[in-house]
């Protein structure tokens, strides 16, 4: 794939992944979101969530209805979602602005019990803990160099699971990474890669979101 092709320009004439072209959302979410750091427990178990509801689904999908995912898990808060009842329960699945898929709605009402019992800063250090060094990650010339699991997804995902929490797997764990800004897979070319996306270990806030290509 030729330089061209590796990052595409857009209405604006900048060049970005291509994977970010095929709609508005997408050009605003990876121009404003995507590979920037995330961090806080409760921001964290959002992105956990809407990975595992995006299992089997198209990105667009979960964007698209992440203002109703919001709205129906009280903003992500893992207290808050950690209370929930089976009468919350049966208002989920009954909920048409987000997925009602009984399995991923139950894990996400166990993992917030579960949160709920973790030491605050726990996730956030968990999850950073298993950034790798950016000077061993070359950029991606292309899509085709970007990796859809990584050793140290593999091992996230296998350090959430031995604290109990479900449905994250290595390729969930590391969509997770790049769009909460543990790795940059902006390709080379692209005008994002080299913005300022904010240190790494800076706070962002809770109304940013993610997503990778490896997903969309």
């Amino acid at each position: 794939m030729n330089e061209e092709a590796a990052a595409p320009t857009g209405s604006d004439g900048r060049p970005r992944c291509p994977w970010a072209l095929s709609t508005p959302d997408y050009v605003t979410y990876h121009d404003e979101e995507w590979g920037r750091p995330v961090h806080g427990d409760d921001a964290l178990f959002e992105r956990l969530s809407l990975e595992a509801f995006q299992s089997g689904l198209s990105w667009i999908t979960i964007l698209r209805r992440r203002p109703g995912f919001r709205a129906a898990f009280a903003g992500f808060k893992i207290a808050e979602v950690a209370e929930f009842t089976d009468t919350d329960r049966e208002r989920l699945l009954a909920d048409p602005g987000i997925i009602r898929n009984r399995a991923k709605i139950d894990a996400t009402l166990a993992n917030a019990r579960e949160l709920a019992g973790w030491a605050p800063g726990d996730l956030d250090a968990l999850i950073w803990s298993h950034a790798p060094d950016p000077a061993g990650r070359p950029a991606p010339r292309t899509l085709a160099n970007v990796p859809a699991v990584t050793p140290e997804s593999t091992a996230l995902a296998k350090a959430l699971k031995k604290r109990g929490l479900r449905f994250v797997g290595p390729t969930t764990a590391y969509a997770l990474m790049q769009a909460c800004g543990l790795v940059n897979d902006h390709v080379e070319a692209c005008v994002t890669r080299s913005a300022p996306q904010g240190a790494r270990g800076t706070a962002q806030p809770a109304t940013t979101n993610p997503r990778p290509p490896t997903a969309l």
